[in-house]
């Protein structure tokens, strides 16, 4: 039984996980559920953990995987976003339905969560991924993630992220954004007149801001493979 704060925050993190691939922040999930302090959050969170709603990540930063729903939201047809260990298979103790098959989908090489690289030129490989994790429209690719200005949306060094292929990205948004034709990185997009804002999630890193047409989104988050 769950008390209506706990049931909020898990609809919340689960409809985030579900639109953007990462859990929103303890200062979004706080302002969300208009509390005063993160302490709060953290006694909401370890209430759910101690239900098995979710399970919090050792060592991950902001890494939160639901395990389950309340029964009264058990058909929305919740799927796990975060696949974790083998890329190529589906992890112990999650549930899929029998009729949803892995898909492949190319990994075009690796993507700057940090300073940006060199922009996605070709295929590398292939890697499989459960269908729930994909849009029913569009192409999808995987990057790896190179850097950690990402951490604090869940996304570390070494993990693929799965992206859909798009042009346009509402802000918030976590975006493949390609810097003057040249330079590739994963960021939270901001739009503020005629320009972007790309920012990093790590307060080690500054929002760095361009011009409307020296940057071209190339695709959006929606899943996360870890391996470990």
């Amino acid at each position: 039984m769950l008390t209506n704060k706990q049931r909020d925050l898990l609809i919340l993190i689960n409809e985030q996980l579900i639109k953007k691939g990462v859990p929103p922040s303890f200062d979004e999930m706080k302002d969300a559920l208009n509390l005063k302090s993160k302490s709060g959050i953290h006694r909401l969170i370890t209430a759910l953990e101690e239900r098995g709603f979710i399970r919090r990540l050792a060592n991950r930063a902001r890494a939160i995987e639901i395990l389950k729903l309340p029964k009264s939201d058990s058909s929305k047809g919740f799927q796990p976003r975060l696949i974790e260990g083998n890329p190529n298979a589906i992890p112990s103790g999650t549930t899929y339905s029998e009729n949803i098959n892995s898909l492949e989908i190319p990994v075009m090489g690796r993507i700057a969560a940090g300073t940006p690289i060199e922009a996605i030129s070709h295929t590398s490989h292939n890697v499989a991924v459960p269908g729930t994790m994909l849009n029913s429209s569009g192409k999808h690719y995987a990057l790896e993630v190179k850097g950690d200005s990402m951490i604090e949306a869940g996304i570390n060094d070494g993990d693929v992220v799965v992206i859909h292929e798009q042009q346009q990205a509402n802000t918030g948004d976590i975006v493949v954004a390609l810097i003057e034709g040249q330079e590739a990185t994963l960021k939270k997009l901001r739009k503020k007149g005629g320009s972007i804002a790309l920012e990093a999630a790590n307060p080690l890193y500054e929002t760095r801001v361009y011009r409307d047409e020296q940057v071209k989104i190339q695709g959006r988050l929606v899943g996360l493979i870890r391996s470990y």
